[in-house]
């Protein structure tokens, strides 16, 4: 596998590379087969069990010859044999000793492992990507103050930033996941029919990994155990997941009446065959389906843990389509999700408005705590500040001046508390240390922007 440095200019060259799905072709998985093959050949003339220069001579005529291998496998039935048989018919006397005391999980199931371990660190620089994005957001808006919302209803005034910044923090997360799940997947065997190292002993087989890059697993039967593909499995739907999250509330900030932030629309794009109007968050929407799937790839992965003795193949028929489909689609989700936070279009006007929408009332957990520390019974305030509140909502009138008009509120808060109270800035005051803690010391503190004005 080809090592990338983890500059962020590389990064995007690599993330510009062909679509991923050209890395489960056939070829490329016989070649991953190949490999595991070769280095047993290695080990094996290293201990004098076959003649030298067996694995140099089988590397030097050997060629993966896909439609020869299809063409095998029509009449054998059986995938492994069929690439051995290609193989031996290549590589004359020799070609005896290939795939030499092996069965074919040996091969296939190590083979599977060097493909995912590769494909996964793949995926991890593309949440690289996707952080980087989200950092420029988070640090963008961290100044920015928006509604936050709790059952879809205003709550209290936050940090249009700290979405971003959440989201960042939920990906390194991810991050670490994935990091373990590769540790983890990054394991193969050379144990034999059922695992007992009928013919190759365990110092062979740890020779042998080594120089793929693996470790052996410490009890294996004829495959390696599932629980580690399912784990696999389950970081790619969580991370699908995070996808999600992001997906879900980019489109409820996006409906007509929020209006907060729009997908990027493009010249000559169209959003309905009937509606000339429309402008809908379809990546979103896309990415919020892909995560469904996911999910569902995720339980197929968690019953083929289930197998009978020391083996049957009902996992492989699961894994043939779930694999590369899984991994492809985490790749192909996180790309879109990066374009869709490169073009976002935030609407600070918009934003700045819905503050307004509910005149004050978001303010009400402030009021509640003054009132409480100037002296009055907690279970009275709540239900003088709910009172004042809820006839704000019902008659759409000024929030601090139903207050004011509350004879019980104003002997104990005066209207200039009032006014401190009802200053947005109290409830952004210790952003910047969620920034600290999160970003360390790539956070440059900058002074506060008020952009809010009341």
């Amino acid at each position: 596998m080809d090592t990338y440095p983890k500059g962020e200019n590389s990064l995007i060259e690599r993330y510009s590379r062909p679509p991923f799905i050209e890395y489960w072709n056939d070829e490329n998985k016989f070649k991953k087969w190949l490999e595991v093959e070769c280095a047993l050949l290695e080990v094996l003339e290293k201990k004098n069990v076959i003649p030298v220069g067996t694995s140099e001579h089988i590397r030097s005529h050997a060629k993966i010859q896909v439609s020869r291998i299809m063409k095998l496998e029509k009449i054998l039935k059986h995938d492994v044999l069929a690439f051995t048989t290609s193989i031996s018919e290549q590589t004359k006397d020799l070609g005896r000793f290939f795939h030499y005391g092996l069965t074919s999980s040996d091969v296939v199931d190590t083979a599977l492992s060097l493909l995912l371990k590769e494909a996964l660190e793949y995926l991890s620089d593309d949440i690289l990507i996707i952080q980087s994005s989200l950092k420029k957001l988070a640090l963008r808006y961290r100044t920015l103050p928006c509604m936050g919302r709790t059952h879809g209803i205003h709550a209290e005034p936050t940090s249009f930033g700290l979405k971003f910044l959440g989201w960042y923090a939920e990906y390194e997360r991810q991050s670490i996941r994935l990091k373990h799940a590769i540790e983890n997947i990054s394991y193969g065997k050379l144990s034999g029919a059922v695992g007992a190292y009928g013919v190759h002993s365990p110092d062979i087989e740890k020779e042998v990994l080594e120089k793929c890059g693996l470790k052996p697993e410490p009890v294996s039967t004829q495959v390696l155990p599932r629980d580690r593909h399912a784990e696999v499995f389950f970081v790619l739907a969580s991370i699908g997941g995070t996808v999600e999250r992001v997906a879900v509330e980019l489109r409820h900030l996006q409906r007509t009446e929020v209006s907060e932030v729009e997908e990027a629309f493009t010249e000559g794009q169209k959003g309905s065959s009937a509606m000339p109007h429309k402008k809908n968050p379809i990546a979103s929407e896309n990415l919020t389906g892909c995560a469904r799937l996911l999910r569902s790839y995720a339980v197929a992965a968690l019953e083929n843990t289930s197998l009978w003795h020391e083996r049957d193949i009902s996992h492989s028929s699961v894994e043939r389509v779930i694999t590369a489909d899984a991994i492809t689609l985490v790749d192909y989700m996180l790309k879109r999700l990066n374009e869709v936070l490169v073009g976002l279009k935030v609407k600070k006007d918009k934003i700045q408005e819905n503050i307004h929408l509910t005149k004050g009332i978001s303010f009400s957990g402030h009021v509640l705590l003054k009132l409480v520390e100037n002296g009055l019974n907690r279970e009275k305030a709540y239900r003088l500040v709910q009172r004042c509140a809820h006839a704000s909502l019902d008659k759409n009138k000024n929030f601090k001046q139903e207050l004011l008009h509350e004879k019980s509120i104003r002997q104990k808060c005066s209207k200039k508390e009032l006014e401190n109270i009802f200053n947005i800035q109290n409830y952004l005051k210790n952003v910047d240390r969620i920034y600290e803690r999160v970003l360390g010391d790539d956070y440059n503190k900058k002074p506060s922007q008020k952009l809010f004005k009341r």
